[in-house]
């Protein structure tokens, strides 16, 4: 019982360090035990808050009243930390703040074991934290902002108000916003100017003698660099560790699925199944296919082949659009034999392989349409294939030249160009939505080819399946699809082997080895 009682406390006292603060660095990792589907939901919520980052910030200017509101809101919506004062007082949702703040810190750590893995991955989650931690920190009144600043040992000198008088003209004609009324109450900091190059770079800091006088409302970009400076050298050294925690198969494919995962709605679900016919999909590829799959689609009628990873990629989006797995069977047989297979040995080597697509052979599993994330980030394609994503893996030029054969206009195709130049990949494919129907907002955030396929069949009419109307349809509030709650943790208890977590079936189509039925050429 005493050393219950002593655990205790010191987890509490742990807590107390950790979660004094709203914000903090994550400097220091998660040490209690959680259970998978703890680990899961954290790591998930984590990933679609992320996402909106990633969207609101090219969307609309980082720093603008419509950015803000609605990042707040979904830091409210998905459970994370947003009051400046800890306490035990439950919301609406069930979570107190230090219950919040926890999350926040768990789901980051868990994260960083997803997106360590390769230059691509670090980059952008680097970068999506930054946006996050910018906004948090900006949101802090001053005294918060301080208390944070010594928190993380991040005391850099403050002018007296001495000093300020002497610099008074030299102050207020580089900074922005201060007057001599409000000089002698604003806060300066006196840093070494080689940690403030962004503001020395754009003139709006005061130098002398080395250091740059920075006020107070600037001082989130020098806490900024430091912040990715840190993360940056933790996710070398987590990396670097990775092994170790790889080694361990419950953790294994979690992490692998998270560094692409799909947190949307499920395709593989057909609600359309049969009201697709074949005569439709080459209108419909040309009007309502997302750019991969109506590259695949010229690719199989130009050529009367696809290789495995056109097959795979393009055959489960045709199922998730509606074909049922005769019409399926008719497709590909009918495409195959114009080229260099005959009937007899389609029926023998490739059937097989459509059939298995669409849960018949084999585990007979229910494969799931590949979403945005998965394209972009595995099987990138090679010489002689047409899968994989434009956006990501074209040559910009060779894609300037497709979206010119398509008749955007050359302001549209800049726009395209500037966020693939960014790496904002699904953004580009959002864009090319938005252009290729005639809108200025197309009110959704494009993570998956199907969705692309019934937002745009939603838009002309054809309510996801086969029309070809032209009229204007009313579009649906989506609400944001809410994890459940996790099991209560119990501090002391290891990680469960294997209860089931919330994304566990999906995880196991998409671990599925599918690629091996379709190796030949």
């Amino acid at each position: 019982m005493q050393f219950s009682s002593r655990r205790r406390k010191i987890i509490s006292n742990t807590q107390n360090e950790l979660y004094g603060h709203c914000l903090q660095f994550y400097s220091q990792p998660p040490t209690e035990n959680i259970s998978l589907a703890e680990f899961e939901i954290f790591a998930v919520e984590r990933l679609k808050l992320l996402k909106t980052v990633e969207n609101l910030g090219v969307s609309y200017v980082k720093t603008s009243e419509q950015y803000e509101k609605k990042l707040f809101g979904e830091l409210t919506n998905l459970n994370f930390p947003y009051k400046t004062e800890a306490d035990d007082r439950k919301d609406q949702n069930g979570q107190s703040e230090v219950e919040k703040r926890r999350k926040d810190h768990i789901s980051h750590f868990i994260l960083r074991l997803a997106y360590c893995q390769t230059e691509d991955l670090r980059r952008w989650f680097i970068q999506q934290e930054m946006d996050l931690f910018r906004f948090r920190f900006s949101d802090l009144p001053a005294r918060y902002k301080t208390e944070f600043l010594h928190r993380n040992n991040l005391q850099y000198d403050t002018l007296s108000v001495e000093e300020k008088r002497n610099l008074a003209d030299k102050l207020i004609s580089s900074s922005y916003g201060v007057s001599g009324a409000t000089l002698v109450e604003q806060d300066y900091y006196k840093v070494p100017f080689q940690d403030a190059l962004d503001l020395v770079r754009s003139r709006k800091v005061f130098l002398k003698g080395g250091y740059a006088y920075i006020p107070h409302q600037d001082i989130i970009s020098i806490v900024l660099n430091d912040f990715r400076t840190r993360l940056s050298k933790a996710l070398a050294l987590t990396a670097r560790s990775l092994p170790a925690v790889q080694s361990d198969e419950r953790l294994q494919p979690l992490l692998n699925h998270l560094s692409h995962a799909y947190v949307g709605q499920d395709y593989s679900i057909q609600k359309n199944i049969g009201k697709i016919s074949l005569e439709q999909i080459d209108p419909l590829s040309a009007k309502s296919f997302p750019l991969c799959m109506r590259q695949l689609h010229r690719a199989l009628r130009e050529s009367h082949h696809l290789r495995h990873g056109g097959r795979m990629q393009y055959g489960l989006f045709l199922k998730g659009i509606g074909l049922t797995l005769e019409q399926a069977l008719q497709f590909w047989r009918s495409e195959f034999v114009k080229g260099k297979v005959d009937a007899d040995k389609f029926d023998k080597q490739y059937s097989y392989n459509v059939r298995h697509m669409f849960g018949k052979e084999g585990k007979r599993t229910d494969y799931t349409p590949y979403s945005c994330m998965k394209v972009i980030l595995s099987n990138a394609p090679s010489q002689g294939d047409f899968h994989g994503c434009p956006f990501r893996h074209s040559d910009p030029e060779l894609l300037k030249q497709k979206l010119q054969s398509y008749k955007l206009s050359p302001s549209g195709i800049s726009q395209i160009l500037d966020l693939v130049k960014g790496m904002h990949y699904q953004l580009a494919c959002q864009k090319y939505f938005e252009l290729t129907h005639g809108l200025e907002d197309a009110g959704f955030s494009l993570n998956h080819p199907n969705q692309y396929f019934i937002e745009s069949q939603k838009l002309l009419g054809g309510g996801g399946g086969g029309g070809a109307g032209g009229k204007e349809v009313k579009r649906e509030p989506q609400t944001p699809q809410r994890a459940p709650n996790p099991a209560a943790k119990t501090p002391g208890n290891p990680l469960p082997a294997p209860a089931t977590p919330a994304l566990s079936k999906e995880v196991a189509a998409e671990m599925e080895d599918l690629d091996s039925l379709f190796q030949d050429e």
